[in-house]
């Protein structure tokens, strides 16, 4: 009898109210690999409160679907539009609300966290960080919107960030004396 190897399914979610994307990604092992990646439209609903139901529905429908063990989102960046604002931080808590409405723990991360995490860049653009994720995860297809590769880069960033607290460098350096005598290879002599 073979052991099944228990996989862990990480949703993430690009908000808006124009255009919403989410990403999911499967872990097993230290393996990931791309489940799916798309967007929702709900700026073609007039009614703001029918988008805001739109969304909550649909990031329902994805958690029934694909029943994933973490839910990753994108904190709204600080604008000078104060309508845009509110309405995103609106698309932002109806996709948390039904997050937490099937009981999934809710980790938020701000857009410079996810480009750093991703590509090593805090400021790198859309293009660069699905380039990067097609790097990662093995796939040469571009999303119509890049909503959908940023919301796959939420899920990516949680992963790492997750990863990096479960399996913590056992070599961390306490100054530079100590960073010297575990990296005996990086002196150059002149």
């Amino acid at each position: 009898m073979s052991v099944q190897k228990k996989s862990k399914i990480i949703l993430g979610i690009d908000p808006g109210t124009v255009v919403m994307g989410y990403g999911l990604l499967e872990i097993t092992g230290s393996k990931i690999s791309l489940l799916e990646m798309d967007v929702l439209k709900p700026g073609k609903v007039n009614d703001g409160y029918k988008k805001l139901q739109l969304i909550y529905n649909t990031v329902s429908g994805l958690i029934i679907k694909y029943k994933p063990d973490v839910f990753a989102i994108e904190a709204p960046f600080f604008g000078k539009n104060v309508q845009s604002m509110l309405k995103l931080g609106r698309a932002q808590g109806v996709a948390i609300a039904a997050a937490m409405r099937h009981g999934l723990e809710v980790t938020e991360y701000s857009p410079k966290k996810i480009k750093q995490s991703i590509t090593g860049n805090g400021n790198a653009n859309k293009e660069q960080v699905l380039k990067m994720l097609q790097r990662l995860l093995q796939f040469d297809h571009e999303p119509g919107y890049l909503d959908a590769s940023d919301a796959l880069a939420v899920a990516v960033c949680h992963y790492f960030q997750e990863s990096s607290l479960i399996n913590p460098s056992s070599k961390k350096a306490k100054g530079w004396d100590d960073f010297i005598k575990n990296n005996p290879g990086r002196i150059k002599n002149k």
